[in-house]
């Protein structure tokens, strides 16, 4: 855990002869309890505490908690708690009539990704003369030329967009169908989706 521990080593710096105790020991012999604030970790010492129970007795003797004073019965560390997901910020259309702003499905998100990662391969191969033409194409993938020359046209989209959806910030209801075929200029693209840019 994240708590953990700093509250080991603030516990051991109370002396040296805690060094040698267990973790689980040190904390069941000297923490009588602790405290997490958005800030701070508040550790309430027992008022008697000796050291924890392993094989060396002389170690457990010598290992002492308890605090000298009621001032430093309660030691304070500083804590924040690490982030664990990085916020997405989701692109809102510029005039939502709607009050629905959910980000784009993760199955439809997977779906645009993939075909705008195809439509460069297949732009790349036709610039490389890799392949001759979107017939070609057509022909060793199974599907119409229309749908070749449809999912090329992703290749031609703005880079922010493209990264708007790869981090899943474009809003509900933009998908493939929506992106085919895009304007060439890309700050229209943003505009064909009523999205602010």
């Amino acid at each position: 855990m994240q708590v953990e521990q700093p509250v080991l080593q603030a516990l051991r710096e109370q002396g040296p002869d805690l060094a040698a105790v267990p973790d689980r020991g040190l904390i069941e012999q000297c923490v009588e309890r602790v405290v997490i604030d958005p800030e701070v970790i508040a550790i309430t010492l027992r008022a008697a505490a000796s050291g924890a129970n392993h094989d060396q007795q002389d170690a457990t003797d010598a290992a002492t908690c308890a605090a000298p004073a009621p001032a430093t019965s309660v030691l304070r560390v500083p804590w924040s708690r690490t982030p664990g997901k990085r916020r997405r910020e989701i692109i809102l259309p510029e005039h939502a009539e709607s009050p629905d702003h959910r980000p784009i499905r993760a199955e439809t998100r997977a779906t645009l990704v993939r075909a705008i990662a195809l439509g460069r391969r297949w732009l790349d191969e036709l610039a490389t003369g890799a392949m001759a033409a979107p017939q070609a194409i057509a022909r060793r993938e199974g599907c119409s030329q229309r749908q070749v020359e449809r999912t090329i046209s992703l290749a031609f989209l703005a880079p922010d967009l493209v990264r708007a959806a790869v981090e899943g910030r474009l809003p509900r209801g933009v998908g493939v169908s929506r992106l085919i075929d895009p304007p060439l200029k890309w700050q229209r693209q943003w505009r064909m989706l009523g999205l602010p840019h």
